[in-house]
């Protein structure tokens, strides 16, 4: 077996030097060979994306970065342009163009602060070093003298910028910021973080007093692979909002917790559940579930007054056989 292997490479490498040689031949044939190829490649790269004035190198320089901003720091281009400019720009060294960027975490264009957080992620210099942008971030988010906008971008930053270090401020903003704008950044932080905090600040902001901070936390409960709180989700089935409620009943079914059947099936019913789109995400969980004792509540949802929930209702069944 040995020496049949043996003998196959040195087939394969003679077979390779043969084409390598023809190859060769060819071009000493056909002087001109050589030009052709080169002139039908710069017919392809001359034109689009690939031309002089867009390539990588010519988007990418420092000047490029340093053009889009005025006197001031303040950008005088798009979110396209910018995006485009910092994406390209990825592996740029330019210490004097971090303070440019940096200014673009508070921008008004979510897609703006993402990519300028992407890309200043990736400095090896100047932006995580004592005082610098990093520090900088948490400290404009613990600052509550700072507009709560400002906080609630400085909180993005902070989930973008991937860092383990940054939990610690987040959960402090989710139990102790006065702004539930900034609760809900910071919560969103957490996700993008895929934690689900220090002390589980995801489960202390499922009981925030803002309906938008209890839906944050819903939702990223079924998006980090460490949240094992249900209970915590368990308990907003009875929320004053509906659309809590919605939320809740979907993320059970989504994490498919056995336990929750009975109130699945007490949010299916329109006897206890006035709003359909409760009781459609109530069904359709139930149905994820595939537990029998949500069969009953299954079937009596495919005659529920509401269109969707029938719809849902049918789906169901589908997955339990019924």
């Amino acid at each position: 077996m040995t020496k049949m292997i043996r003998r196959f490479l040195v087939s394969t490498a003679a077979l390779g030097l043969a084409a390598v040689t023809s190859s060769a031949s060819a071009d000493s044939a056909n002087p001109d060979n050589g030009a052709a190829t080169h002139a039908g490649r710069a017919s392809v790269y001359k034109s689009g994306a690939f031309d002089n004035n867009n390539s990588l190198e010519a988007v990418s320089t420092t000047t490029a970065i340093r053009s889009m901003f005025d006197k001031s720091g303040n950008p005088t281009v798009g979110s396209t342009r910018i995006w485009k400019v910092l994406e390209h720009g990825e592996k740029l060294e330019c210490l004097s163009c971090i303070p440019l960027v940096a200014g673009l975490l508070y921008d008004a264009q979510p897609k703006t602060r993402e990519i300028a957080a992407w890309w200043l992620r990736r400095r090896i210099f100047g932006v995580f070093d004592d005082g610098k942008v990093y520090s900088q971030v948490i400290d404009t988010l613990g600052d509550a003298s700072q507009p709560p906008t400002r906080r609630a971008y400085a909180a993005s930053a902070l989930g973008e910028f991937l860092l383990f270090a940054g939990r610690e401020p987040l959960a402090a903003a989710i139990r102790n910021d006065e702004s539930p704008v900034v609760r809900q950044a910071a919560v969103a932080a957490l996700e993008r973080m895929n934690t689900d905090g220090p002390k589980h600040e995801l489960s202390v902001a499922m009981g925030d007093g803002d309906v938008s901070v209890r839906l944050a936390a819903v939702h990223a409960a079924t998006r980090i692979n460490v949240f094992t709180d249900v209970s915590a989700i368990a308990g907003l089935v009875g929320d004053e909002q509906a659309s809590v409620r919605q939320a809740a009943a979907a993320a059970l079914g989504t994490m498919r917790v056995t336990d929750s059947v009975d109130s699945l099936v007490m949010l299916s019913s329109p006897e206890n559940e006035p709003d359909a789109n409760v009781r459609k995400a109530a069904v359709w969980s139930l149905g994820l579930i595939g537990d029998a004792a949500g069969a009953d509540a299954i079937v009596s949802a495919q005659s529920d007054p509401n269109a969707f929930v029938r719809d849902a209702a049918r789906a169901a069944s589908l997955r339990l056989a019924l």
